[in-house]
């Protein structure tokens, strides 16, 4: 699991100076160079041999944050040539201002075809600068000859206006580290909350322990001291990405920095930055395109009346409204948590951002008399927001709450093919502040209600000819209806899925097919189809094996790690049960049956079981494999890989069954 250790400095009380050194630029060892790989992950495909990183608050014509950095990297492989492929984001302003790279400077060490050593410069005529949106761009360049066996080192300076996020420093990445140290310089004017996340320790020593620059920092004629701080580790482990993962940055041991309070130099009053999560409700309710837009009820007031006509119960209410709002607009692919064109805009266009629909649902279930809130959340993409303190920016989606009787519903109106209280797998990332007109802002967990269900029912009967005859019958609920509805839906007509489905299943013939509940998201999504399978060439042999796995098949355990330091995180629970019943011909009976499997996960995770039932003439074999959780500890890790093997290692048996 993340792990968070959260500093806070108070400058003043540092008494001494420390200093970190940078490793000299454009050099290079034999032993380097040499290398063949690392001792301690043998699978890299590139190491880091050294990272520095120096960063300070500076005041020669306006107060800067500024960082030189600089490393080395060691490629093994043609899989480690990316790490020759550098891009350098940086931030744009709405005055047009820009953080900016200087000072860029790279290096390619490498052996020729005779063996002797050359190095390759970076004509800086290849640094090329794109602009991906209003708010980023990127500085980009490759390293020059980057071959197996080559040493690359690279180092530029950044400066950014920007005081309120420190620039962090990330001592994991993709690959292993031999070291990464990172030295701040904070005027004792500031004052900064440092948080470490992950796993990893730093390096303790004289070192590492924070000292004070006596008057390290002017402006205004004004001098004060600075606090020195290095931060440091050595030998660490890649992060390797696995299956069931969130972002990765939730898990990389790094050094985040957050601007709590300043002294303004001019009044020598101390100005807070950071904010307690009752002036971020204020700020939020004053906001007008947040709180201003959660108010509009009178925007649908009239609108709303056909659609609550003859209904009194609230959930039938908060369907509708729901349905309505589904069905009023069009997701323009925007995220974020404020209302671009305020809602009532939006709602005559038909079209909108995320906020722009799902406020416009809160506004519209408040107007239904439902009590309504709004969440407001990080996607599992942008990462797990920092609980200690509230940090707005970390949050890019919203979603709306209906609260009716003792139950809540989440509920997101951007797809018009999440039913109600479903939301989509990107929003289920731990939890979600939510917000409220007029009571105070609370957490609550967003994989409440979530679940993925299906059921398989295959009755097939064996013909002379080799082929199996017969109905394959699927229920799908929750999020795997949705898939389902999901996948159907992006065909023109049922019909052509149906012929897509048939033509990826080379020995499986669809002769006739039925969807039902399509478009009723109260009910699971049925689908039968009567098929005909490819089994055996024909029977003239007196004894056959079948394999009672049909549907499903997994083939490659997707956990390989043999530790795995951060959860696994499917994001909600999840059960498939397959019940297969085959029919024989008459003179056919059973020989043997796979031997039955019941393994379970601790603490009632979860379990695979198989059953088999047989008679002269036919078997009926089930399994269901089910996770009762969609969060499962690192320390749980060992028992979903084994899991996974036993499921593995089951699928391969076969029933036996031969002439009489």
């Amino acid at each position: 699991m993340k792990k968070t250790v959260l500093f806070s400095f108070l400058f003043f009380s540092l008494l001494s100076i420390c200093r970190a050194q940078d490793f000299k630029y454009g050099t290079f060892s034999h032993d380097d160079l040499g290398m063949k790989s690392y001792k301690n992950d043998t699978s890299a495909h590139a190491l880091v041999l050294n990272e520095y990183g120096n960063a300070w608050i500076s005041s020669n014509d306006m107060i800067a944050l500024e960082m030189d950095y600089h490393v080395k990297i060691k490629i093994f492989d043609s899989k480690g040539f990316k790490e020759g492929q550098i891009e350098l984001p940086f931030y744009i302003w709405e005055d047009g201002d820009t953080e900016t790279y200087t000072d860029i400077k790279a290096v390619t060490f490498y052996h020729d075809e005779n063996g002797d050593v050359k190095q390759a410069e970076l004509n800086p005529k290849q640094v090329y600068t794109t602009k991906e949106n209003k708010h980023w761009g990127t500085v980009k360049f490759a390293m020059p000859n980057v071959r197996n066996g080559s040493v690359i080192e690279y180092s530029y300076h950044l400066k950014s206006f920007s005081l309120n996020r420190f620039k962090e420093w990330a001592f994991q990445s993709d690959i292993p580290k031999l070291s990464s140290e990172y030295q701040v310089s904070i005027p004792a004017i500031y004052n900064y909350n440092i948080s470490l996340r992950g796993v990893l320790k730093l390096l303790e020593g004289d070192k590492y322990k924070g000292k004070v620059d006596k008057d390290c920092f002017s402006v205004a004629g004004t001098k004060c001291d600075c606090s020195k701080l290095i931060f440091g580790m050595k030998d660490i482990p890649a992060l390797v990405e696995e299956d069931y993962m969130t972002s990765p940055k939730n898990y990389l041991s790094a050094i985040y920095f957050e601007l709590s309070d300043y002294i303004n130099l001019r009044t020598g009053a101390k100005v807070k930055v950071s904010q307690e999560w009752q002036d971020v409700d204020r700020q939020l309710k004053l906001e007008d395109a947040f709180g201003g837009q959660m108010k509009k009820k009178n925007a649908f007031k009239d609108v709303l009346v056909p659609v609550l006509a003859g209904k009194t119960d609230e959930l039938e209410k908060a369907k509708a409204v729901y349905a309505f709002i589904q069905k009023s607009f069009k997701w323009n692919r925007f995220i974020g948590i404020y209302s671009g064109d305020g809602v009532r805009k939006a709602f005559e266009k038909h079209t909108g951002s995320i906020a722009d629909i799902n406020l416009a649902l809160v506004a519209a279930l408040s107007s239904a008399g439902i009590n309504s809130e709004a969440v407001i959340l990080s996607t599992r993409e942008n990462g797990v927001v920092n609980r200690l303190y509230p940090v707005i920016t970390e949050f890019n989606y919203v979603v709306a709450k209906a609260n009716i009787g003792d139950k809540s519903y989440l509920l997101d109106a951007s797809d018009p093919m999440l039913s109600f209280s479903l939301l989509p797998m990107k929003c289920l990332n731990d939890q979600g502040r939510v917000l409220s007109l007029d009571k105070p802002s609370y957490w609550t967990d967003l994989n409440a209600n979530q679940n993925k269900r299906s059921t398989y029912a295959l009755d097939l009967t064996l013909q002379e000819n080799g082929k199996l005859k017969g109905s394959i019958t699927n229920y799908s609920f929750g999020y795997d209806a949705y898939v389902k509805r999901s996948a159907i839906k992006k065909f023109n007509t049922v019909d052509e899925y149906v012929e897509n489905l048939d033509e990826r299943q080379p020995k499986l013939k669809i002769l006739n097919s039925e969807i039902i509940n399509l478009d009723d998201f109260d009910k699971p999504l049925s689908e039968k189809y009567e098929v005909e399978i490819d089994v055996y060439d024909n029977l003239d042999n007196n004894k056959f094996l079948f394999n009672p796995f049909m549907l499903h098949k997994i083939t490659v355990n997707p956990f390989k790690l043999n530790e795995r330091t951060y959860p696994v995180d499917w994001g909600m629970p999840s059960s498939e049960r397959v019940i297969l019943t085959v029919h024989l011909p008459e003179k056919y009976k059973i020989e043997s049956t796979p031997e039955l499997v019941s393994v379970s996960l601790p603490n009632d995770g979860g379990k695979f079981v198989t059953s088999v039932e047989t008679g002269n003439n036919q078997f009926t074999f089930s399994h269901v494999v089910q996770f009762n959780r969609g969060l499962y500890s690192s320390a749980e890790y060992p028992y979903l890989k084994e899991l996974y093997n036993k499921i593995i290692v089951s699928e391969k048996a076969d029933i036996v069954f031969k002439k009489n």
